[in-house]
């Protein structure tokens, strides 16, 4: 995903309650937020952003754009995606979460025929701290330096930052990738991006226990991966009983039903048990709170 400050940005839903908060944010972090569209919003101005009706009337008046943060309901998420696409824009973020596997099934196989990279959905987008914010995160948290963060949440990431922030452990760019069960691009594309990323030293990989990427990205950092890696699996202190995200329930479910059909590690392992011992063959440290990440981390730079 290309993501420079100087990248034009649209806001898709720009008058829903969401949408208007966080396009006002992002423009006052800074963010070159150049329209918004909301049918039947059309010629009206919000917080200083044109809006349109349609996105092919946006790109009109204001040319090609880099970037669609797309906040409305979770079943006009097709419509508005595909409208961002056949108007060719090709780095989509979906922050609408709860969208209907079918349509996100459909949306996935046209941003694969048209080389679209989609974000989420439920993401809370992407930010450079100190150039850019691409959707909810909330920046006070985050402070400019060469850490990375991966997290299906925003949340969580937002604490990760903020221990890594008082440790003097500045962020390169932190990335939520959605926390829906069907995710556009996934932990190992963003490793890979971040690998590429030339202010980026050290990454920090933070999931929910249960959410099945750990042995893929356990194995594209052992392979592949220069760079430092830490990782904190949120609910791996808890008890077996199913709390926590969601999402994260279903997908721990399914996992469990397809275990015994996988190759690699021993089947007999529950889903938990094998994200950990993924990480720990990779030889990947895993703190156990996110208050050990900045200690992890300034020991793996010093490696």
């Amino acid at each position: 995903m290309n993501v420079t400050p100087d990248n034009k940005i649209l806001v898709q839903g720009i008058s829903e309650e969401q949408g208007s908060i966080y396009a006002a944010r992002m423009k006052s972090y800074g963010t070159n937020i150049v329209a918004g569209t909301s049918a039947g919003h059309g010629g009206q101005l919000l917080h200083g952003i044109p809006v349109f009706d349609l996105v092919e009337q946006a790109i009109v008046e204001v040319g090609a754009i880099d970037t669609s943060i797309i906040f409305v309901p979770a079943y006009q998420v097709l419509d508005a995606a595909l409208e961002a696409i056949a108007s060719g824009i090709r780095q989509i973020i979906l922050i609408t979460g709860g969208i209907p596997p079918l349509d996100m099934v459909k949306l996935l196989r046209k941003a694969e025929a048209t080389k679209t990279l989609v974000l989420g959905s439920g993401s809370s987008g992407i930010i450079v701290p100190g150039k850019i914010l691409l959707g909810t995160h909330e920046s006070k948290f985050y402070t400019p330096g060469n850490i990375g963060i991966i997290g299906r949440t925003g949340t969580l990431a937002y604490e990760v930052a903020w221990e890594l922030t008082q440790a003097s452990l500045g962020q390169s760019v932190a990335v939520s990738i959605g926390s829906d069960p069907i995710v556009g691009s996934s932990v190992v594309q963003w490793l890979q991006i971040l690998a590429a990323d030339k202010n980026t030293k050290a990454i920090v990989l933070v999931n929910h226990i249960g959410v099945p990427c750990e042995e893929t990205a356990a194995k594209y950092i052992v392979e592949e991966l220069d760079k430092p890696v830490v990782a904190y699996l949120a609910g791996r202190k808890s008890q077996k009983k199913l709390i926590g995200h969601a999402n994260a329930i279903s997908l721990r479910h399914r996992e469990m039903m397809f275990a015994s059909q996988r190759d690699g590690l021993a089947s007999e392992l529950t889903p938990e048990e094998r994200q950990i011992a993924a990480f720990k063959q990779a030889k990947i440290p895993i703190a156990d709170s996110p208050s050990q990440i900045p200690d992890l981390v300034k020991k793996a730079l010093k490696k």
